[in-house]
């Protein structure tokens, strides 16, 4: 048995371990980090950057579809999905490759196999022992189905789905949150009929109830059928086909069934518990400083509850690294965390709801801003809309607290969104920001502008 010693041992290479990885090097620490599948983890291959590019194969279908609407003459003469396929697999490799060479550039020492937390110092990797006067805990999520539903066959998760070989002309997908209308969006712009089914009153249900409704509507218009607030029963499957039963009694038959009901945090089998690290329904719980219950041992990513986003790990990532070598970063605020759902239309938000604004502040002010007042958006020929809310009632002083936008492409948009949430900006300092024309960043300017109490583009 061979015995390694290092600053940190980070079990797991996904988005939070490999942050932590490379900080930790760059400011001088020795690292050990393992992962058992391929480095990059879950976002990197079977996540964030495959099912972003099959949507934007998706876009690229629609434009081929729609040319006639910009005066060229176009037409989509099919799917090539070995194609698709291939463009996607072509792009997570380039990355894949990349980060491999940055990680061995850096002087990290990379174990490829499955880890398992012996004591609060130790990690075993296949007999060998890896020893860290600190252990980060960095391993990921899995694709969650429901009590009694196995997934087999022609019921699948996400992971599968990315790997299909053809385009099914009839889908339901089980949950409308972030996954379930990323993959309803695309095998709507690929051709197949497609049904949501998600048990909340409404779509992308976290988001603030207006962004809801604006997808529901927009969904409507690209034929995206839903169906919110009722439960799955059951399903059952042949060689051909599923027959998906819902409590209302109806029965959806399709070529596939999505599950699409978010992901668990993969902390069973590591030896957690076994050395004391707490948890809570298998997410590993840690203080607002990323400690766990065990001295020297931090956890990261989707391990810990929370907003399960690839940027969420990585920022973590950094802050553990930075936390170890002494620097005491600033702890993280979860709701200045952006998100990005990447439908069609794409919905991105930051801060706080409305509802939760309310609660917090009791008193806030919103403004809507409509998309239709945009020059690049009707260039674009997108509908959508950017709302505000800010802390107080309208007349007084107050930060903006939450930034909610939908329309094409306004993911494009919360970086600046993020800024003026994460800088408690007022609305009359973002209003003095010039903001370039046409672009669609003007929208935000636009509705700080309104909500300062000097619209231009808008009525009110």
């Amino acid at each position: 048995m061979t015995d390694t010693s290092a600053d940190l041992v980070i079990l797991g290479g996904g988005s939070g371990g490999y942050a932590c990885a490379l900080r930790a090097a760059e400011l001088g620490l020795s690292v050990v980090l393992v992962e058992k599948d391929k480095l990059g983890g879950t976002c990197l291959h079977r996540g964030c950057i495959p099912t972003k590019a099959l949507l934007h194969a998706a876009e690229v279908a629609d434009s081929a579809r729609d040319g006639d609407q910009f005066g060229v003459k176009s037409s989509l003469e099919g799917i090539d999905i070995a194609g698709v396929n291939s463009y996607k697999d072509g792009v997570v490799n380039r990355l894949f490759k990349g980060l491999q060479g940055l990680v061995k550039s850096k002087g990290i020492t990379y174990v490829n196999g499955a880890g398992t937390l012996t004591s609060p110092t130790t990690v075993e990797v296949e007999g060998a022992t890896y020893t860290g006067r600190h252990v980060v805990l960095a391993t990921g999520s899995y694709a969650r189905s429901l009590p009694g539903l196995d997934i087999g066959g022609r019921v699948i998760t996400s992971d599968q789905a990315l790997n299909l070989d053809f385009v099914p002309e009839r889908v339901v997908v089980l949950g409308g949150g972030v996954i379930g209308v990323e993959f309803a969006s695309v095998w709507r712009s690929f051709g197949a009929e497609v049904t949501v089914v998600e048990a909340l009153p409404r779509l992308v249900p976290n988001e603030d109830e207006y962004l809801s409704k604006q997808l529901e509507r927009a969904f409507r218009r690209r034929g995206i059928t839903f169906k919110t607030g009722v439960r799955f029963t059951g399903v059952t499957q042949d060689d051909t086909s599923v027959s998906v039963n819902l409590e209302s009694g109806e029965q959806l038959d399709a070529d596939l069934l999505l599950v699409a009901v978010g992901r668990g945090p993969n902390s069973a089998g590591h030896g957690f518990e076994e050395v004391g690290v707490a948890t809570d329904r298998g997410f590993v719980v840690t203080d607002e400083r990323l400690r766990t219950s065990v001295p020297g041992v931090f956890a990261v990513g989707d391990l810990v509850p929370g907003l399960q986003l690839a940027h969420r790990g990585f920022q973590q990532g950094i802050f553990v690294a930075e936390e170890i070598a002494g620097l005491n970063p600033s702890t993280i605020d979860e709701a200045g965390i952006p998100r990005v759902t990447y439908c069609e239309p794409e919905v991105a938000s930051v801060g706080l709801t409305e509802t939760a604004a309310k609660e917090k502040y009791g008193e806030v002010q919103t403004l809507v801003y409509d998309l239709g007042g945009n020059g690049k958006s009707q260039i674009l020929k997108t509908s959508g809309a950017v709302k505000l809310v800010k802390a107080g009632a309208k007349g007084q002083d107050g930060p903006v607290v939450g930034v909610h936008m939908i329309g094409a492409r306004v993911g494009e948009l919360i970086g600046e969104a993020q800024l003026i949430y994460n800088w408690e900006a007022f609305p009359g300092e973002v209003a003095e920001l010039v903001h370039a024309h046409p672009t669609q960043n003007e929208a935000l300017g636009e509705a700080h502008l309104a909500l300062a109490g000097k619209p231009l583009h808008a009525h009110g």
